[in-house]
């Protein structure tokens, strides 16, 4: 490097900051409960999600945990539909939550502060708490994760998740238990202590050229983000998907020139994450179990050894797919600090 830097060093050292990040976080959630049930008393109309990069993935994982807590419908916002069609937002009584790590993405910005102007309360996550995101909005949730200087967010992404995580059962008790919570920076401590099976995973993946992330419900975040993980990081065309999705046609490209990545966790998806690994397995492919040991049968395992619920699992499970992107770029001879093309902050309107 030209600077004098080992590649990926900025990636790897925010990576490591995880823990500390969860925990300075975690430390404010009866505050931050109190502000989130006083911008939302009672069950709102519809949650909109609004995000890009990710932001997105993060708001995936929200998505479903949102919905599963109150039963009304949880939506992915899709920013043209007002920042280019210019469509006339109905939303009065509902949550609008954007993430944005910047807080300065125009568009999330954009969107955020017309569907305030529309009537929905807003709720900005974000690194920045200063950045013009929140100027739009009622109730600002900061990270508290210092800057993050690598393009592939790690520290950032994770602390989103558990921001969520923190929003929802401020307003829904029994999603994620008290020693969940109390757990959680041990948990990802451990996994990121615990380098060696995703070092080893690495060799399946370059052996060969299809890669695909499969998961389901609370965990189907997890593998998007890790499929763009790896895609920012190493430039190979790694696409995620839910385990249903998969098997509906994706699947067709499962063979002996592919890894498939699983995230199984206990819960009532993994019998379907099961099913997608097996059918590829029987096609010859590789597949790699990210997750609870055993719950793959015959799988190279990455395990998390923790003791969590779905929802607390997907942060120490995200963690294993960052280690698993960063070091398959390494072993390429990228740099997963910069990738190519891409920058921190990309202002799309």
């Amino acid at each position: 490097m030209g600077d004098g830097r080992e590649p990926g060093a900025l990636v790897r050292a925010e990576m490591a900051e995880q823990p500390a990040v969860l925990a300075r976080l975690l430390d404010g959630r009866a505050e931050l409960a109190a502000r989130v049930r006083r911008l939302v008393p009672g069950r709102p109309a519809g949650i909109l999600l609004v995000a890009r990069g990710s932001s997105d993935h993060a708001a995936v994982y929200g998505r479903y945990l949102l919905e599963l807590a109150f039963g009304v419908p949880v939506a992915m916002a899709a920013p043209s539909l007002l920042t280019r069609y210019n469509a006339t937002p109905h939303v009065a009584g509902y949550l609008a939550v954007a993430l944005s790590q910047s807080g300065r993405t125009p568009e999330i910005v954009d969107v955020l502060g017309r569907l305030r102007r529309a009537g929905a309360g807003t709720l900005a996550i974000t690194n920045d708490p200063t950045a013009p995101i929140a100027e739009v909005a009622d109730l600002v949730v900061d990270l508290l994760a210092s800057p993050e200087r690598a393009v592939p967010a790690t520290k950032t992404f994770t602390a989103q998740v558990a921001a969520l995580a923190m929003v929802t059962t401020a307003l829904a008790d029994g999603l994620v238990a008290e020693r969940e919570w109390a757990a959680l920076p041990d948990a990802v401590a451990a996994v990121l202590d615990d380098e060696a099976p995703a070092r080893d995973a690495v060799g399946a993946l370059l052996e060969r050229e299809v890669i695909a992330h499969v998961a389901r419900g609370l965990t189907y975040a997890v593998a998007l983000e890790g499929a763009l993980k790896m895609k920012e990081t190493t430039a190979l065309p790694v696409e995620g998907f839910s385990s249903a999705d998969f098997l509906h046609g994706p699947a067709a490209i499962a063979g002996p020139d592919m890894t498939l990545v699983t995230y199984a966790w206990p819960g009532p998806v993994l019998v379907d994450v099961r099913d997608a690994a097996a059918r590829s397995a029987e096609r010859g492919a590789a597949v790699v179990a990210v997750g609870a040991e055993g719950a793959i049968p015959g799988a190279i395992e990455l395990p998390v050894r923790a003791d969590l619920g779905e929802a607390a699992a997907a942060l120490p499970l995200v963690v294993r797919a960052q280690q698993l992107a960063v070091l398959t770029a390494l072993a390429l001879g990228r740099d997963p600090d910069a990738p190519p093309g891409l920058r921190k902050v990309t202002p799309t309107a």
